[in-house]
């Protein structure tokens, strides 16, 4: 028997796709895009889904034009700041993963008074994962072991994870990425190891209520054995 899902994390893919299919600007896919997450995060609170976790901004993401990349910063700190009562009120606690360089001084403000003021909300996690990569975060963890001052005889799996960005994260249960593509592009690298994955067709954007029972249906009759 399937164990319940605790953990629901997304790979958000098809902004742009999306955009273009209707014949609109690509930022304007973005707007869609962050839109339908709190969309989703609501469903997901309905639904008892204790963590939720998206890919917002990757390190690759950097490589896009600096137009996209400007409006994708805008947008996420209006969402930290305008936003934050929409999760606050429902009792939702904001994490943001991530490394901290590059990211603009009232970005990181964002985050802080994000994180702070939802510290203590209880009801569910919305985990944003923003300039994170799952590599980078491997190597952050380790380099945090060597400035511990860590033995090699005592580098073990709970140890790496003591140092991961959020040492506490249940592991991820499903991995779904929308937009038809099948890969993890380094989503929660260290912690998906046995994480059950399923790709949608659909762009983020139409990804509706629908798509996500259908996503949690797939996910109730899977078989999890985790090596046994």
């Amino acid at each position: 028997m399937t164990p319940p899902l605790t953990h629901l994390a997304i790979i958000m893919d098809g902004n742009r796709r999306w955009a273009k299919e209707h014949g609109m600007p690509t930022l304007e896919g973005h707007r869609a895009g962050y839109d339908r997450v709190k969309d989703v995060a609501d469903w997901c609170l309905d639904r008892n889904i204790a963590v939720l976790s998206v890919f917002a901004f990757s390190t690759e993401n950097w490589n896009r034009t600096e137009e996209e990349v400007g409006y994708l910063m805008d947008l996420l700190e209006g969402a930290l700041v305008n936003d934050l009562h929409h999760f606050r009120d429902r009792g939702v606690r904001l994490r943001i993963l991530g490394r901290r360089e590059r990211l603009r001084p009232s970005i990181l403000s964002a985050i802080e008074t994000a994180e702070h003021d939802t510290a203590s909300n209880t009801r569910a996690t919305l985990c944003i994962c923003l300039n994170y990569g799952g590599r980078p975060e491997i190597v952050d963890a380790c380099k945090k072991l060597m400035a511990d001052g860590v033995r090699i005889e005592d580098v073990t799996e709970e140890s790496i994870t003591a140092r991961m960005y959020w040492p506490d994260m249940p592991a991820p249960d499903l991995i779904i990425r929308t937009s038809g593509e099948e890969r993890l592009s380094g989503f929660l690298t260290w912690e998906s190891a046995y994480s059950e994955l399923l790709w949608s067709d659909k762009h983020w954007p139409d990804f509706n209520e629908h798509e996500l029972d259908l996503a949690l249906s797939t996910f109730a009759l899977r078989k999890r054995r985790f090596g046994r």
